[in-house]
């Protein structure tokens, strides 16, 4: 967070590291799990919460309502209200489950490893520019008036003839008379064929 300094911190809350879970082999607690949500509200930095993965739907439900709210400060009770999937929650119908006993294969030791390999990463890392907010110029004043398509000029329509341009104005009235002469002449000649 120091090096960073993020103005609004995203945070996907994926609920399969909860004990219970098929990819649970964090055991963690809801608590436990909502811990981390908790330590990043401590920081008053805005955030965007998201849910995430998690392949035991009743707890996943419970990880999210619990950390719904933690992300709003309020703690609820632990006795789920009565609701359409009530029965999802059996047989203790709580919102807290319980992490499984299982024996902490992590020593001190290897967990201040991890712990300063991570740092040591990290301060290798630059911090990520931020990208600056300007103010937009105002608009002119007043609306722009809208060009009225009846009250439009009248052009007329020009046939291109073959001929060149004049060079310094590049206008198809100024084309060379002669290319003109023969483009009109080709035309009517046509014309009359046709009359045939």
């Amino acid at each position: 967070m120091e090096v960073y300094q993020p103005e609004v911190v995203v945070l996907q809350c994926g609920a399969d590291s909860l004990a219970g879970d098929r990819l649970g082999c964090f055991n963690l607690s809801v608590k436990g799990h909502a811990d981390c949500l908790r330590f990043l509200r401590s920081f008053n930095i805005p955030m965007m919460v998201l849910g995430g993965g998690g392949y035991t739907i009743r707890n996943v439900a419970r990880c999210w309502c619990y950390e719904t709210a933690v992300a709003v400060g309020v703690e609820p009770d632990n006795k789920l209200p009565y609701n359409d999937y009530y029965e999802y929650f059996g047989p203790d119908y709580n919102l807290h489950i319980q992490p499984r006993i299982v024996e902490n294969l992590n020593t001190t030791k290897d967990l201040e490893n991890i712990k300063n390999m991570i740092l040591d990463h990290l301060s290798k890392l630059e911090h990520v520019p931020n990208a600056q907010f300007h103010e937009r110029p105002s608009d002119p004043e007043g609306p722009e008036e809208e060009e009225d398509m009846d009250k439009r000029p009248a052009q007329r329509s020009r046939l291109w003839s073959g001929g060149a341009y004049d060079s310094d104005t590049e206008d198809p009235d100024n084309m060379k008379t002669e290319a003109n002469d023969l483009s009109a002449n080709s035309i009517m000649k046509d014309a009359s064929n046709d009359d045939l």
